[in-house]
Protein backbone atom coordinates (compact mmCIF):
# COMPACT_ATOMS: atom_id res chain seq x y z
CA UNK A 1 0.00 0.00 0.00
CA UNK A 2 1.13 3.60 -0.68
CA UNK A 3 1.09 6.41 1.92
CA UNK A 4 0.86 10.13 1.27
CA UNK A 5 4.61 10.38 0.50
CA UNK A 6 4.60 7.51 -2.07
CA UNK A 7 6.09 5.07 0.45
CA UNK A 8 5.34 1.36 -0.08
CA UNK A 9 6.09 -1.79 1.90
CA UNK A 10 9.14 -2.29 -0.39
CA UNK A 11 10.41 1.34 -0.24
CA UNK A 12 9.74 4.44 -2.25
CA UNK A 13 7.52 3.93 -5.26
CA UNK A 14 10.15 5.48 -7.53
CA UNK A 15 12.81 3.08 -6.24
CA UNK A 16 10.52 0.09 -6.78
CA UNK A 17 9.72 1.27 -10.30
CA UNK A 18 13.44 1.70 -11.07
CA UNK A 19 14.22 -1.76 -9.68
CA UNK A 20 11.47 -3.38 -11.77
CA UNK A 21 12.71 -1.59 -14.89
CA UNK A 22 16.24 -2.83 -14.22
CA UNK A 23 15.02 -6.41 -13.78
CA UNK A 24 13.00 -6.13 -16.98
CA UNK A 25 16.08 -4.97 -18.91
CA UNK A 26 18.21 -7.74 -17.44
CA UNK A 27 15.57 -10.31 -18.34
CA UNK A 28 15.42 -8.97 -21.90
CA UNK A 29 19.22 -9.14 -22.25
CA UNK A 30 19.38 -12.73 -21.03
CA UNK A 31 16.45 -13.66 -23.26
CA UNK A 32 18.38 -12.33 -26.27
CA UNK A 33 21.52 -14.19 -25.14
CA UNK A 34 19.60 -17.48 -24.86
CA UNK A 35 18.01 -17.04 -28.28
CA UNK A 36 21.39 -16.19 -29.82
CA UNK A 37 23.07 -19.21 -28.17
CA UNK A 38 20.33 -21.57 -29.32
CA UNK A 39 20.43 -20.19 -32.87
CA UNK A 40 24.22 -20.51 -32.96
CA UNK A 41 24.09 -24.10 -31.68
CA UNK A 42 21.48 -25.07 -34.27
CA UNK A 43 23.51 -23.36 -37.01
CA UNK A 44 26.68 -25.27 -36.10
CA UNK A 45 24.70 -28.51 -35.96
CA UNK A 46 23.28 -27.86 -39.44
CA UNK A 47 26.76 -27.08 -40.78
CA UNK A 48 28.11 -30.28 -39.23
CA UNK A 49 25.36 -32.41 -40.73
CA UNK A 50 25.72 -30.72 -44.11
CA UNK A 51 29.50 -31.25 -44.16
CA UNK A 52 28.97 -34.96 -43.51
CA UNK A 53 26.14 -35.37 -46.01
CA UNK A 54 28.13 -33.36 -48.55
CA UNK A 55 30.85 -36.03 -48.59
CA UNK A 56 28.41 -38.93 -48.92
CA UNK A 57 27.18 -37.90 -52.39
CA UNK A 58 29.07 -36.50 -55.36
CA UNK A 59 31.15 -37.13 -58.46
CA UNK A 60 34.06 -39.55 -58.47
CA UNK A 61 36.58 -39.70 -61.31
CA UNK A 62 37.60 -43.30 -61.99
CA UNK A 63 40.01 -45.05 -64.32
CA UNK A 64 39.90 -48.74 -65.27
CA UNK A 65 42.78 -51.19 -65.49
CA UNK A 66 40.90 -52.92 -68.32
CA UNK A 67 38.29 -51.12 -70.39
CA UNK A 68 34.94 -52.94 -70.83
CA UNK A 69 35.19 -52.34 -74.59
CA UNK A 70 38.37 -54.45 -74.59
CA UNK A 71 36.41 -57.33 -73.08
CA UNK A 72 33.34 -57.13 -75.32
CA UNK A 73 33.49 -55.01 -78.47
CA UNK A 74 31.05 -52.11 -78.57
CA UNK A 75 30.20 -52.26 -74.85
CA UNK A 76 31.27 -49.21 -72.84
CA UNK A 77 30.09 -50.49 -69.44
CA UNK A 78 30.00 -53.85 -67.71
CA UNK A 79 26.31 -53.26 -67.00
CA UNK A 80 25.72 -53.44 -70.77
CA UNK A 81 26.99 -57.05 -70.93
CA UNK A 82 24.39 -59.77 -71.39
CA UNK A 83 24.36 -62.95 -69.32
CA UNK A 84 26.46 -65.03 -71.71
CA UNK A 85 29.09 -62.29 -72.02
CA UNK A 86 29.34 -61.90 -68.24
CA UNK A 87 29.84 -65.65 -67.73
CA UNK A 88 32.41 -65.84 -70.52
CA UNK A 89 34.45 -62.91 -69.19
CA UNK A 90 34.33 -64.31 -65.64
CA UNK A 91 35.56 -67.75 -66.75
CA UNK A 92 38.27 -66.53 -69.13
CA UNK A 93 39.60 -63.40 -67.41
CA UNK A 94 39.66 -64.40 -63.73
CA UNK A 95 42.90 -65.90 -62.46
CA UNK A 96 42.87 -69.60 -61.72
CA UNK A 97 43.02 -69.10 -57.95
CA UNK A 98 40.22 -66.53 -57.84
CA UNK A 99 38.08 -68.61 -60.20
CA UNK A 100 38.43 -71.68 -57.97
CA UNK A 101 37.47 -69.62 -54.90
CA UNK A 102 34.51 -68.06 -56.69
CA UNK A 103 33.25 -71.43 -57.94
CA UNK A 104 33.69 -72.91 -54.46
CA UNK A 105 31.64 -70.14 -52.82
CA UNK A 106 28.93 -70.25 -55.48
CA UNK A 107 29.16 -71.51 -59.08
CA UNK A 108 29.16 -68.80 -61.73
CA UNK A 109 26.15 -70.38 -63.47
CA UNK A 110 24.09 -69.95 -60.28
CA UNK A 111 25.04 -66.33 -59.63
CA UNK A 112 22.73 -63.46 -60.48
CA UNK A 113 23.55 -60.90 -63.18
CA UNK A 114 24.21 -58.32 -60.44
CA UNK A 115 26.73 -60.64 -58.75
CA UNK A 116 28.49 -61.29 -62.04
CA UNK A 117 28.71 -57.55 -62.83
CA UNK A 118 30.25 -56.94 -59.41
CA UNK A 119 32.63 -59.87 -59.91
CA UNK A 120 33.86 -58.66 -63.30
CA UNK A 121 34.26 -55.08 -62.09
CA UNK A 122 36.20 -56.11 -58.99
CA UNK A 123 38.59 -58.68 -60.48
CA UNK A 124 38.79 -57.81 -64.18
CA UNK A 125 37.96 -54.17 -64.89
CA UNK A 126 39.38 -53.00 -61.52
CA UNK A 127 38.30 -49.32 -61.45
CA UNK A 128 40.40 -47.00 -59.28
CA UNK A 129 39.41 -43.66 -57.78
CA UNK A 130 41.50 -40.70 -58.95
CA UNK A 131 39.60 -37.87 -57.26
CA UNK A 132 36.26 -37.19 -55.62
CA UNK A 133 34.06 -34.14 -55.14
CA UNK A 134 31.38 -33.53 -52.53
CA UNK A 135 27.77 -32.78 -53.37
CA UNK A 136 28.25 -29.01 -53.32
CA UNK A 137 31.43 -29.23 -55.36
CA UNK A 138 29.68 -31.50 -57.86
CA UNK A 139 27.08 -28.77 -58.42
CA UNK A 140 29.43 -25.78 -58.58
CA UNK A 141 32.65 -27.16 -60.11
CA UNK A 142 31.44 -28.91 -63.24
CA UNK A 143 34.08 -27.24 -65.43
CA UNK A 144 36.87 -28.23 -63.04
CA UNK A 145 35.65 -31.84 -63.15
CA UNK A 146 35.59 -31.84 -66.96
CA UNK A 147 39.08 -30.31 -67.05
CA UNK A 148 40.40 -32.98 -64.69
CA UNK A 149 38.93 -35.75 -66.85
CA UNK A 150 40.55 -34.21 -69.91
CA UNK A 151 43.94 -34.16 -68.18
CA UNK A 152 43.69 -37.89 -67.30
CA UNK A 153 43.24 -39.97 -70.43
CA UNK A 154 40.87 -42.88 -70.02
CA UNK A 155 39.23 -41.51 -66.88
CA UNK A 156 35.50 -40.93 -66.50
CA UNK A 157 33.18 -39.35 -63.93
CA UNK A 158 30.29 -41.02 -62.18
CA UNK A 159 27.88 -39.54 -59.66
CA UNK A 160 27.52 -41.93 -56.77
CA UNK A 161 26.26 -42.37 -53.26
CA UNK A 162 28.91 -43.85 -50.99
CA UNK A 163 26.23 -45.02 -48.54
CA UNK A 164 24.56 -48.01 -50.16
CA UNK A 165 23.22 -51.40 -49.03
CA UNK A 166 26.40 -53.03 -50.35
CA UNK A 167 28.45 -50.62 -48.20
CA UNK A 168 26.54 -51.83 -45.13
CA UNK A 169 26.94 -55.50 -46.02
CA UNK A 170 30.54 -55.54 -47.32
CA UNK A 171 33.54 -56.19 -45.12
CA UNK A 172 36.68 -54.09 -44.95
CA UNK A 173 38.83 -53.74 -48.03
CA UNK A 174 41.90 -51.82 -49.17
CA UNK A 175 39.83 -50.62 -52.14
CA UNK A 176 37.47 -47.79 -51.12
CA UNK A 177 35.06 -48.78 -53.88
CA UNK A 178 34.66 -52.22 -52.27
CA UNK A 179 35.05 -51.34 -48.59
CA UNK A 180 32.15 -51.75 -46.18
CA UNK A 181 31.29 -51.62 -42.49
CA UNK A 182 29.71 -55.01 -41.81
CA UNK A 183 32.50 -56.25 -39.54
CA UNK A 184 32.72 -52.94 -37.64
CA UNK A 185 28.93 -52.73 -37.31
CA UNK A 186 28.70 -56.22 -35.83
CA UNK A 187 31.59 -55.40 -33.49
CA UNK A 188 29.80 -52.26 -32.23
CA UNK A 189 26.60 -54.21 -31.58
CA UNK A 190 28.46 -56.93 -29.66
CA UNK A 191 30.36 -54.33 -27.60
CA UNK A 192 27.21 -52.40 -26.66
CA UNK A 193 25.45 -55.64 -25.65
CA UNK A 194 28.30 -56.66 -23.32
CA UNK A 195 28.50 -53.10 -21.93
CA UNK A 196 24.80 -53.12 -21.07
CA UNK A 197 24.83 -56.61 -19.52
CA UNK A 198 27.89 -55.73 -17.41
CA UNK A 199 27.13 -52.14 -16.34
CA UNK A 200 23.34 -51.95 -15.95
CA UNK A 201 22.70 -54.42 -13.09
CA UNK A 202 25.85 -53.37 -11.20
CA UNK A 203 25.11 -49.66 -11.64
CA UNK A 204 21.48 -49.91 -10.57
CA UNK A 205 22.37 -52.16 -7.63
CA UNK A 206 25.09 -49.78 -6.43
CA UNK A 207 22.72 -46.81 -6.72
CA UNK A 208 20.01 -48.58 -4.71
CA UNK A 209 22.50 -49.33 -1.95
CA UNK A 210 23.93 -45.80 -1.81
CA UNK A 211 20.54 -44.11 -1.93
CA UNK A 212 18.32 -46.44 0.08
CA UNK A 213 20.57 -48.41 2.47
CA UNK A 214 23.88 -46.58 3.02
CA UNK A 215 24.16 -44.51 6.18
CA UNK A 216 25.57 -40.99 6.06
CA UNK A 217 29.12 -41.59 7.30
CA UNK A 218 32.59 -40.63 6.12
CA UNK A 219 33.17 -43.86 4.16
CA UNK A 220 29.96 -43.58 2.12
CA UNK A 221 30.53 -39.86 1.52
CA UNK A 222 33.97 -40.71 0.19
CA UNK A 223 32.48 -43.41 -2.05
CA UNK A 224 29.95 -40.92 -3.39
CA UNK A 225 32.64 -38.31 -4.05
CA UNK A 226 34.79 -40.83 -5.93
CA UNK A 227 31.85 -41.90 -8.09
CA UNK A 228 31.33 -38.28 -9.12
CA UNK A 229 35.05 -37.95 -9.85
CA UNK A 230 35.13 -41.17 -11.90
CA UNK A 231 32.35 -39.89 -14.15
CA UNK A 232 34.71 -37.10 -15.29
CA UNK A 233 37.86 -39.22 -15.78
CA UNK A 234 39.14 -39.18 -19.43
CA UNK A 235 38.07 -42.27 -21.30
CA UNK A 236 41.63 -43.24 -22.24
CA UNK A 237 42.35 -43.87 -18.53
CA UNK A 238 39.67 -46.54 -18.56
CA UNK A 239 41.42 -48.00 -21.59
CA UNK A 240 44.64 -48.31 -19.60
CA UNK A 241 42.70 -49.92 -16.74
CA UNK A 242 41.06 -52.36 -19.15
CA UNK A 243 44.44 -53.21 -20.69
CA UNK A 244 45.95 -53.97 -17.28
CA UNK A 245 42.98 -55.86 -15.79
CA UNK A 246 40.92 -57.46 -18.55
CA UNK A 247 43.54 -57.99 -21.29
CA UNK A 248 46.58 -58.95 -19.24
CA UNK A 249 45.56 -60.03 -15.74
CA UNK A 250 42.30 -61.74 -16.76
CA UNK A 251 43.59 -62.98 -20.13
CA UNK A 252 42.62 -66.64 -19.51
CA UNK A 253 39.04 -65.51 -18.93
CA UNK A 254 38.68 -62.81 -21.58
CA UNK A 255 40.39 -64.90 -24.28
CA UNK A 256 38.21 -67.93 -23.53
CA UNK A 257 41.11 -70.26 -22.77
CA UNK A 258 39.36 -71.46 -19.61
CA UNK A 259 36.83 -73.14 -21.90
CA UNK A 260 38.47 -76.14 -23.53
CA UNK A 261 38.38 -76.15 -27.30
CA UNK A 262 36.95 -72.65 -27.81
CA UNK A 263 40.05 -70.47 -27.47
CA UNK A 264 41.43 -68.25 -30.23
CA UNK A 265 45.03 -67.66 -29.16
CA UNK A 266 45.50 -64.87 -31.71
CA UNK A 267 43.22 -62.60 -29.66
CA UNK A 268 45.38 -62.69 -26.49
CA UNK A 269 42.64 -61.21 -24.35
CA UNK A 270 41.92 -58.39 -26.84
CA UNK A 271 38.38 -59.60 -27.35
CA UNK A 272 34.83 -58.31 -27.41
CA UNK A 273 34.48 -59.33 -23.75
CA UNK A 274 37.44 -57.13 -22.76
CA UNK A 275 36.13 -54.21 -24.82
CA UNK A 276 32.60 -54.48 -23.45
CA UNK A 277 33.76 -54.69 -19.83
CA UNK A 278 36.10 -51.72 -20.32
CA UNK A 279 33.28 -49.57 -21.67
CA UNK A 280 31.10 -50.95 -18.89
CA UNK A 281 33.51 -49.44 -16.36
CA UNK A 282 33.43 -46.19 -18.34
CA UNK A 283 29.65 -45.78 -18.14
CA UNK A 284 29.19 -47.32 -14.68
CA UNK A 285 29.56 -44.02 -12.73
CA UNK A 286 27.12 -42.32 -15.09
CA UNK A 287 24.50 -45.04 -14.58
CA UNK A 288 24.99 -44.93 -10.79
CA UNK A 289 24.59 -41.14 -10.61
CA UNK A 290 21.57 -41.06 -12.91
CA UNK A 291 19.89 -43.90 -11.02
CA UNK A 292 20.48 -42.16 -7.69
CA UNK A 293 18.90 -38.98 -9.02
CA UNK A 294 15.92 -41.00 -10.25
CA UNK A 295 15.50 -42.60 -6.82
CA UNK A 296 15.80 -39.22 -5.09
CA UNK A 297 12.93 -37.89 -7.21
CA UNK A 298 10.52 -40.48 -5.74
CA UNK A 299 8.49 -38.79 -2.94
CA UNK A 300 9.11 -40.08 0.59
CA UNK A 301 5.35 -40.22 1.09
CA UNK A 302 5.27 -43.20 -1.26
CA UNK A 303 7.79 -45.03 0.90
CA UNK A 304 5.96 -44.12 4.11
CA UNK A 305 2.68 -45.38 2.64
CA UNK A 306 4.26 -48.74 1.83
CA UNK A 307 5.78 -49.02 5.29
CA UNK A 308 2.40 -48.12 6.78
CA UNK A 309 0.74 -51.19 5.25
CA UNK A 310 3.51 -53.49 6.50
CA UNK A 311 5.87 -53.69 3.52
CA UNK A 312 9.55 -54.37 4.15
CA UNK A 313 12.23 -52.01 2.89
CA UNK A 314 13.09 -54.24 -0.08
CA UNK A 315 9.42 -54.75 -0.96
CA UNK A 316 8.97 -50.98 -0.91
CA UNK A 317 11.95 -50.49 -3.22
CA UNK A 318 11.02 -53.30 -5.63
CA UNK A 319 7.28 -52.74 -5.88
CA UNK A 320 6.98 -48.98 -5.33
CA UNK A 321 10.20 -47.02 -5.81
CA UNK A 322 11.68 -48.76 -8.86
CA UNK A 323 8.44 -48.84 -10.93
CA UNK A 324 8.01 -45.10 -10.41
CA UNK A 325 11.65 -44.28 -11.30
CA UNK A 326 12.22 -46.84 -14.08
CA UNK A 327 11.70 -44.31 -16.87
CA UNK A 328 14.37 -41.99 -15.47
CA UNK A 329 16.74 -44.90 -14.85
CA UNK A 330 16.42 -46.14 -18.43
CA UNK A 331 16.84 -42.61 -19.78
CA UNK A 332 20.17 -42.31 -17.98
CA UNK A 333 21.21 -45.75 -19.23
CA UNK A 334 20.37 -44.79 -22.82
CA UNK A 335 22.56 -41.69 -22.58
CA UNK A 336 25.40 -43.72 -21.08
CA UNK A 337 25.25 -46.39 -23.80
CA UNK A 338 25.11 -43.66 -26.46
CA UNK A 339 28.41 -42.36 -25.13
CA UNK A 340 29.89 -45.86 -25.13
CA UNK A 341 28.83 -46.41 -28.74
CA UNK A 342 30.97 -43.49 -29.90
CA UNK A 343 34.10 -44.23 -27.83
CA UNK A 344 37.38 -44.94 -29.60
CA UNK A 345 40.31 -44.26 -27.26
CA UNK A 346 39.67 -47.04 -24.67
CA UNK A 347 39.21 -49.66 -27.37
CA UNK A 348 42.36 -48.61 -29.22
CA UNK A 349 44.34 -48.86 -25.97
CA UNK A 350 43.17 -52.41 -25.22
CA UNK A 351 44.15 -53.47 -28.74
CA UNK A 352 41.05 -53.43 -30.92
CA UNK A 353 41.87 -54.18 -34.55
CA UNK A 354 42.01 -51.29 -37.02
CA UNK A 355 41.76 -53.62 -40.03
CA UNK A 356 39.92 -56.91 -39.80
CA UNK A 357 37.73 -58.65 -42.35
CA UNK A 358 36.50 -61.56 -40.17
CA UNK A 359 33.10 -61.08 -38.58
CA UNK A 360 32.98 -61.54 -34.79
CA UNK A 361 31.31 -64.81 -33.87
CA UNK A 362 31.17 -64.48 -30.09
CA UNK A 363 32.44 -62.65 -27.03
CA UNK A 364 35.92 -64.16 -27.42
CA UNK A 365 36.46 -62.88 -30.97
CA UNK A 366 38.77 -60.13 -32.12
CA UNK A 367 36.85 -57.03 -33.13
CA UNK A 368 36.72 -53.52 -34.46
CA UNK A 369 33.97 -50.92 -34.12
CA UNK A 370 32.47 -48.17 -36.23
CA UNK A 371 34.29 -45.28 -34.48
CA UNK A 372 37.63 -47.08 -34.91
CA UNK A 373 36.85 -47.76 -38.56
CA UNK A 374 35.93 -44.10 -39.10
CA UNK A 375 39.16 -43.00 -37.43
CA UNK A 376 41.23 -45.34 -39.60
CA UNK A 377 39.62 -44.17 -42.86
CA UNK A 378 39.82 -40.49 -41.87
CA UNK A 379 43.58 -40.80 -41.27
CA UNK A 380 44.24 -41.92 -44.85
CA UNK A 381 45.31 -39.28 -47.38
CA UNK A 382 43.25 -40.52 -50.35
CA UNK A 383 40.11 -38.48 -50.94
CA UNK A 384 37.86 -41.52 -51.43
CA UNK A 385 38.44 -42.62 -47.84
CA UNK A 386 37.03 -39.30 -46.65
CA UNK A 387 33.83 -40.17 -48.53
CA UNK A 388 33.45 -43.65 -47.07
CA UNK A 389 34.32 -42.26 -43.61
CA UNK A 390 31.41 -39.82 -44.00
CA UNK A 391 29.15 -42.69 -45.06
CA UNK A 392 30.25 -44.63 -41.96
CA UNK A 393 29.49 -41.58 -39.77
CA UNK A 394 25.96 -41.41 -41.18
CA UNK A 395 25.59 -45.14 -40.53
CA UNK A 396 26.74 -44.63 -36.93
CA UNK A 397 24.23 -41.81 -36.43
CA UNK A 398 21.44 -43.98 -37.85
CA UNK A 399 22.45 -46.85 -35.54
CA UNK A 400 22.46 -44.45 -32.59
CA UNK A 401 18.99 -43.14 -33.47
CA UNK A 402 17.62 -46.67 -33.91
CA UNK A 403 19.13 -47.82 -30.62
CA UNK A 404 17.81 -44.80 -28.72
CA UNK A 405 14.37 -45.03 -30.35
CA UNK A 406 14.09 -48.71 -29.46
CA UNK A 407 15.20 -48.05 -25.88
CA UNK A 408 12.80 -45.13 -25.46
CA UNK A 409 9.91 -47.17 -26.87
CA UNK A 410 10.75 -50.07 -24.54
CA UNK A 411 11.04 -47.68 -21.59
CA UNK A 412 7.60 -46.19 -22.29
CA UNK A 413 6.01 -49.63 -22.63
CA UNK A 414 7.52 -50.76 -19.31
CA UNK A 415 6.44 -47.53 -17.60
CA UNK A 416 2.85 -47.84 -18.82
CA UNK A 417 2.70 -51.49 -17.78
CA UNK A 418 4.00 -50.73 -14.29
CA UNK A 419 1.55 -47.89 -13.83
CA UNK A 420 -1.38 -50.05 -14.91
CA UNK A 421 -0.30 -52.79 -12.51
CA UNK A 422 0.02 -50.24 -9.70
Amino acid sequence: MNDMNGQTAFGLASDVSSLMEKRRRNGLVWHIVFIFSTTLAVLFLILLVFSIIDSVFGYAVLINDVEPSALVAGKESVTDFNRAELENVARTRLSAGILRRVEYDKPIAERSDKDLVSLVEEYVVKPKVLKTWGFWGSLTERKAIETYIGENEGSYATFRSWLTPSFIMADQSADPLRAGIRTALLGSLWIILITFVFAFPIGVGAAIYLQEYAVDNRLNRMLQLNIFNLSAVPSIIYGLLGLAVFVRFMEPVTSGSFIMGTVDNTANGRTILSGGMTLGLLVLPIIIINTQEALKAVPDTLRMSAYGVGATKWQTIWYQVLPVSVDRILTGTILALSRALGETAPLVVIGASTFISVDPSGIFSKFTTLPIQIYQWSARPQGAYRNIAAAAIVSLLILLLLMNSTAIYTRDKITKKKRLEA
